[in-house]
């Protein structure tokens, strides 16, 4: 498992992006990168703005609910939220590539999605302006003891408040892009 110590399990059946930080059991990754490298163009705004498929696995029992956060910390005016995703059932062991830009996702067994920085529900892809370095983005999983509960269509700050105080665990892999 990329960005693992030998204590969480072996390496090669993991998912290429997978990394754990807070946890001993849960995973988080993606197929479509490694922890630490390249985006591919194809989930950035040079790209097709997809979302990519996510793996999750080994989340605690005790755990109701599960959020993703996806954000820039490089960002020139401070961390930009590119993605809020929350209310995902915790036995989900795969949020799908290409999720729709609805505040609801049925799919997700009605999960919600907030407001990002761009002003749109949903996930819009890595963006950094032309010309500056390469950024880094955060793919952070919350583990909820219990559902937020905050409406579809939310911002970052009162999401994250709840986000924080719900919280069993978090993990987090990165990946970065530039243009």
């Amino acid at each position: 498992m990329a960005g693992c110590t030998e204590e969480f399990g072996g390496e090669a059946d993991e998912p290429p992006g997978t990394a754990t930080t807070t946890s001993r059991s849960t995973r988080f990754g993606t197929p479509a990168f490694e922890d630490g490298g390249a985006i591919p163009k194809e989930y950035t705004c040079a790209g097709a703005n997809r979302s990519p498929r996510l793996e999750i696995g080994g989340v605690t029992g005790e755990a109701e609910s599960l959020a993703v956060v996806v954000d820039d910390p490089d960002a020139p005016s401070g961390v930009f939220t590119h993605w809020l995703l929350w209310d995902v059932p915790p036995d989900t062991a795969t949020i799908p590539k290409d999720v729709p830009t609805t505040e609801t996702v049925e799919d997700l067994g009605g999960a919600k999605q907030g407001e990002n920085d761009f002003g749109e529900i949903g996930y819009r892809g890595p963006c950094p302006p032309k010309g500056s370095d390469p950024h880094t983005y955060r793919f952070t999983l919350y583990v909820l003891e219990r559902r937020p509960r905050i409406g579809a269509g939310a911002s970052r700050n009162p999401l994250l408040d709840e986000l924080e105080a719900l919280a069993l665990g978090t993990e987090q892999f990165t990946g970065e892009f530039g243009r």
